[in-house]
């Protein structure tokens, strides 16, 4: 009996897919090719990464300062790992050990989260938030200043613009462009 009742219960719904826009508008915020060009981030595999990271620190950052969205900070970081998955398979990563290399870049998202955690938290925000951006985003290579800049003010500029929005609206609306 237990067997046909699993087999033709209803499929309950996935508690990630009303995040599904929100990750893909995180996505895309991170592919901006103004990143890229204007803020000299390594157009790599290692830099879409960062980029990625980086723009999923902002919003986990901004929604964690709101204690009724733990579930769905889980979440977003959960379609993180979902999306990183066949993307290691795709460059070659066997599946003995993808769940360790998933291990790692779920590691190096907690990293950057301390990080920009702590330099949003700074007296001097711009100066510790461009110190943060060349460890994590830049692998400690010291871009032009220009660059630097450029990444540092339109993230800073992405970080107010969350700060002024409510958490709930961010969860159902998303981030926009």
């Amino acid at each position: 009996m237990l067997l046909l009742q699993r087999l033709f219960r209803k499929k309950e719904a996935d508690p990630r897919d009303a995040l599904r826009p929100l990750y893909a508008q995180i996505v895309a915020t991170a592919r901006q090719p103004h990143w890229f060009v204007e803020g000299k981030v390594a157009d790599t595999i290692e830099g879409r990464f960062e980029m990625v990271a980086t723009i999923l620190s902002l919003v986990l950052l901004r929604l964690e300062g709101d204690t009724e969205q733990a579930g769905s900070t889980a979440l977003l970081i959960e379609l993180f790992v979902e999306d990183m998955d066949p993307q290691l398979r795709e460059v070659g990563i066997g599946d003995m050990i993808v769940g360790k290399h998933i291990g790692r870049l779920v590691g190096a998202l907690g990293g950057r989260l301390g990080a920009y955690r702590d330099a949003l938290a700074a007296p001097e925000r711009a100066s510790a938030f461009g110190a943060a951006l060349v460890r994590n985003l830049y692998a400690g290579t010291e871009p032009e200043p220009a660059s630097l800049g450029h990444v540092r003010d339109d993230a800073l500029a992405f970080v107010d613009r969350l700060a002024g929005m409510q958490a709930q609206t961010i969860l159902a609306d998303g981030i926009g462009g």
